[in-house]
């Protein structure tokens, strides 16, 4: 007999109960995949709202199970032998469960007599490929981001230079933090969830892929705008990145900026089912290097291109398959997003997004390259 499926999470933090069951929801409760129909578990407080909007077969109530399995002393009964009775209730005895699930939880299922494996890697494969309202719900939410993006650039391009390079906006010095919040804010009217994590770093700090951003923005740098939120309705992500400077470029961050592009349309124009995504990467690592930026230690720290190209974008920002370990299939929704940090001259990367299709790939983002503004 197979194992069934068992999760129990939030909604809001775990991207596979979400994506099981459709129903948001700010507390862990237990899902249950067994003999082909799903179950949710559900607290008195969520119960009649997922009866309404929860995508499974049956909604049962926690409080119910709970006082089914109470003792004479009248103390609740501990949470994971209430979740045992559920699950004995639907003859699921033996559980598969994610890799992340909770050791406690699962120490005690085993206490009550529950056979619990947890599975390495993706625990629903499905969510790999996507459907056509799946596919929509992230071009939205690439609108979302999109939003945020034109609202950066209309801040930069509204900041005036002063004669120390650091650029001012309506009175104030213009600091990362300044533009990220100009940049959220117009999330949040789009529509979007926006966590304070929008990448804004200039010059130096653009040369650590992931660093935030803080302080005063200066003219004539190189500026990595990274905005990746979520749809406050759907929960599906959008993901765009964009390299540009305020003012004039240098020589040297032309020809960053140009050949980092050359080497997302190598991406872009390579991707098609059945390649495998670690060519095109080791390709374009490989023509940064012959235009003389190779990825190595420099003084201690990486420069030249040393994160992936891409990632799967969905219900979580960072999601199955990686553009690197995968043979490309239809309906698999990636970032293309390579990028080269030399200290001293800036860190430039240039993200979009793609649907791959039965011939090659389709673009889903739509915001231009603007780079000198």
């Amino acid at each position: 007999m197979a194992r069934s499926k068992l999760i129990i999470a939030s909604s809001e933090t775990n991207a596979d109960i979400l994506y099981a069951t459709g129903f948001r929801a700010p507390d862990a409760f237990a899902f249950l995949e067994t003999d082909g129909k799903t179950h949710i578990l559900l607290n008195d407080l969520e119960i009649d709202r997922g009866r309404k909007q929860a995508n499974v077969n049956d909604v049962d109530s926690y409080s119910s199970v709970a006082k089914s399995v109470s003792s004479k002393s009248g103390k609740p009964p501990a949470y994971a032998k209430v979740i045992a009775a559920w699950l004995t209730s639907k003859k699921a005895k033996k559980v598969k469960v994610p890799a992340e699930f909770p050791l406690g939880i699962a120490s005690e299922l085993k206490n009550y007599g529950i056979d619990v494996k947890p599975v390495q890697g993706p625990f629903l494969p499905a969510r790999e490929i996507k459907s056509r309202k799946e596919i929509q719900c992230i071009e939205k939410a690439l609108r979302i981001a999109e939003a945020g993006m034109a609202r950066g650039i209309e801040v930069l391009k509204g900041s005036s230079i002063r004669k120390d390079g650091i650029l001012k906006y309506q009175g104030d010095i213009l600091t990362s933090e300044l533009l990220r919040y100009e940049i959220e804010s117009a999330i949040l009217k789009a529509g979007g969830e926006a966590r304070g994590d929008t990448i804004v770093a200039c010059g130096e700090q653009a040369c650590d892929p992931h660093e935030r951003g803080s302080g005063p923005i200066r003219a004539h740098k190189l500026i990595i705008l990274d905005i990746f939120p979520r749809d406050a309705k759907s929960g599906w992500f959008g993901d765009i990145t964009r390299t540009v400077v305020r003012g004039r470029a240098t020589i040297e961050q032309h020809k960053l900026w140009e050949t980092c592009l050359e080497g997302q349309q190598t991406a872009l124009k390579s991707v098609k089912p059945s390649v495998n995504g670690s060519d095109i990467h080791e390709a374009i690592k490989a023509s940064f290097a012959e235009k003389g930026y190779p990825t190595s230690t420099f003084k201690g720290r990486w420069r030249g291109f040393f994160h992936g190209t891409g990632h799967g974008l969905g219900l979580e920002v960072h999601e199955y398959p990686r553009f690197a370990a995968t043979n490309f299939l239809p309906g698999q929704v990636l970032t293309i997003e390579p990028g080269i940090y030399w200290p001293g001259i800036g860190g430039v990367r240039h993200e979009d997004v793609i649907l791959v299709t039965n011939s090659g790939a389709r673009l889903l983002s739509t915001y231009p390259k603007p780079f000198e503004i």
